[in-house]
């Protein structure tokens, strides 16, 4: 009887532990564990949508409490609190964003002094004198919940119905990087004193931080740059869209230098140029018509609009080894791709920007869980 009893309690236990850890109960101990690392869980989806029902969300940008502040091409900024949940009204509407083509309130970052100084950027397109087409970069204070205050920082930027750039990102040296567009006319991209067609730096208030030509241009020789990432050794890439029309492709991904020629409109593609860069990667005769990047480990992730995939392309000393499609023509056009505070990817949909083909509640903001990829 006494060696019955033992088994009795063996098979007891076995049967307790079984029912502890069974599908639908939780590990507590897991469940402690896993707080704060979704990207971690064996079970957690590759994709979960984080918020919908926008009309063309531009941009993305986190708060150091995980909130992100949204951009609605149109010119609303939304509050989303980490869930998702929008503010109940925008928490700022730039009544002077004209949105016209690929124009309006496009880019949004954070200063790294948030904490101590509320400061948020933005980038858009407004008219000017004449009612010509311009954009600028502006600093608005968030204060009980609001954008206010707005300070224009850099003004004039040339600016069209499209090819107006409008990417804008804080590097790891502290000053504001700014990608600008040709606003279709590309000579403008050659042309070191103009602000079209370049990548511009400055600082928190607007000066420029001892660039390369005295101004406020890093780089130039740019078509339509809408994406800006940083390597983990420093090194600053950027998406740029290729040619348009009949011809489309040649869209690149540049490693980007101070002072540098990245050429348009006189290469393109894999041609070279006595003192201008050739890109590291292009798309050939394939479209991506890239936006928002995202360093992840040695992988750059980017949208692509016309492409309808987020790209991952490996990076290895300097130089693309392999461009990955994810999600092609899943989701639709991908705008925006940003790296959240939980280690997922967070991606913008921009179905309802006149060229894609809406779908039950477009557009949305995705989060992808990248070790699901």
């Amino acid at each position: 009887m006494r060696y019955l009893a033992v088994i009795i309690i063996i098979v007891a236990l076995a049967l307790g532990s079984f029912m502890f850890l069974s599908p639908g109960k939780t590990n507590p101990l897991e469940e402690r564990m896993g707080e704060g690392k979704q990207n971690s869980s064996p079970k957690a989806p590759v994709t979960t949508i984080v918020a919908e029902n926008l009309d063309t969300p531009w941009a993305i940008a986190f708060l150091p409490n995980k909130s992100f502040l949204v951009t609605e091409r149109k010119g609303n900024i939304w509050l989303m609190d980490p869930n998702g949940n929008p503010s109940p009204s925008p928490v700022a509407t730039i009544e002077n964003a004209k949105e016209i083509g690929e124009g309006g309130l496009l880019g949004i970052a954070i200063s790294q002094n948030f904490e101590s100084n509320n400061f948020v950027y933005l980038y858009y397109t407004y008219s000017g004198d004449g009612n010509n087409t311009l954009n600028r970069v502006v600093r608005m204070t968030f204060q009980n919940q609001k954008l206010v205050n707005e300070k224009i920082l850099v003004d004039k930027i040339p600016g069209a119905s499209n090819h107006n750039g409008g990417r804008i990102k804080f590097g790891p040296d502290g000053y504001l990087y700014i990608g600008t567009g040709d606003a279709q006319n590309p000579s403008q991209a050659q042309d070191k004193n103009s602000l079209g067609g370049k990548i511009l730096r400055i600082t928190e208030e607007g000066k420029a931080p001892g660039n390369p030509f005295g101004n406020l241009v890093y780089s130039f020789g740019h078509r339509n740059v809408q994406g800006l990432s940083w390597y983990t050794n420093g090194d600053l890439w950027a998406t740029e869209h290729g040619r348009s029309g009949a011809l489309s492709g040649l869209d690149e991904l540049n490693l980007i230098q101070s002072g540098k020629n990245y050429g348009w409109p006189v290469i393109e593609g894999d041609k070279k140029g006595q003192g201008m860069e050739t890109p590291k990667e292009n798309s050939g005769n394939d479209t991506w018509a890239p936006s928002g990047a995202a360093f992840v480990g040695n992988s750059l992730f980017f949208g692509g609009l016309r492409g309808q995939s987020l790209y991952q392309a490996k990076i290895e000393n300097g130089n693309v080894i392999e461009v990955r499609k994810h999600f092609k023509t899943e989701f639709g056009r991908i705008r925006d791709v940003v790296l959240g505070p939980d280690g997922l990817l967070y991606i913008t949909i921009s179905n309802q920007d006149g060229r894609g083909v809406p779908k039950t509640g477009d557009d949305k903001i995705i989060k992808v869980n990248i070790q699901k990829l």
